[in-house]
């Protein structure tokens, strides 16, 4: 289920704001450059989807999109709790960053966390099937997918060179709750 919290950086469990609502969370994330949508491929993929399958399902909002902000590249990523890197890349995801891109991710499978920090206040969003986020350059956050990550991902750049982070060297992402994705508690 989508979520948003809003909580001041310098205090996790003071929440200010808690949300559901897709419309709700949208109009928080838009009040600091932060776009969120619900998308519908209208028809029902199989478990898996390659990317070929993923995209084209998605293709009419990808193009919207990419024509509207300039995106040049487009893949699926996909995360299962057995994957053998999980570990090392949730401590790279886990550590606060910015990107010189946009980070556009929309959620076609599972769930995910970010965690933006603007304006001395940090939006823990989690991200569900049917989430499109993007978030704007050069803002501080880092992501959780969980120990057990679980989740399918379009991504879209400007760039071909993809995902490239500048580490701010904060480990504010230390003193918050960390990410448990409820599909996988049973996994």
């Amino acid at each position: 289920m989508s979520e948003l919290i809003i909580t001041p950086d310098s205090d996790p469990l003071d929440h200010l704001v808690v949300a559901h609502d897709a419309d709700r969370i949208a109009d928080e994330l838009a009040k600091i450059g932060v776009v969120f949508e619900r998308w519908d491929a209208g028809i029902q993929l199989n478990a898996g989807a390659d990317q070929a399958a993923v995209l084209e399902a998605y293709k009419k909002d990808v193009e919207r999109l990419s024509n509207a902000h300039g995106y040049q590249s487009v893949d699926v990523v996909r995360m299962k709790p057995d994957h053998p890197d999980r570990a090392a890349m949730r401590a790279k995801f886990l550590a606060e960053h910015i990107h010189e891109d946009d980070e556009v991710r929309f959620f076609v499978e599972g769930q995910g966390a970010f965690y933006l920090r603007k304006d001395g206040k940090v939006y823990r969003t989690v991200c569900a099937a049917g989430d499109l986020i993007s978030v704007p350059k050069n803002t501080t956050h880092w992501f959780d997918a969980g120990d057990k990550p679980l989740f399918c991902a379009i991504r879209l750049f400007t760039t071909p060179d993809g995902w490239v982070a500048k580490f701010t060297g904060d480990e504010i992402a230390k003193g918050f709750p960390e990410f448990v994705n409820p599909e996988t508690l049973a996994a």
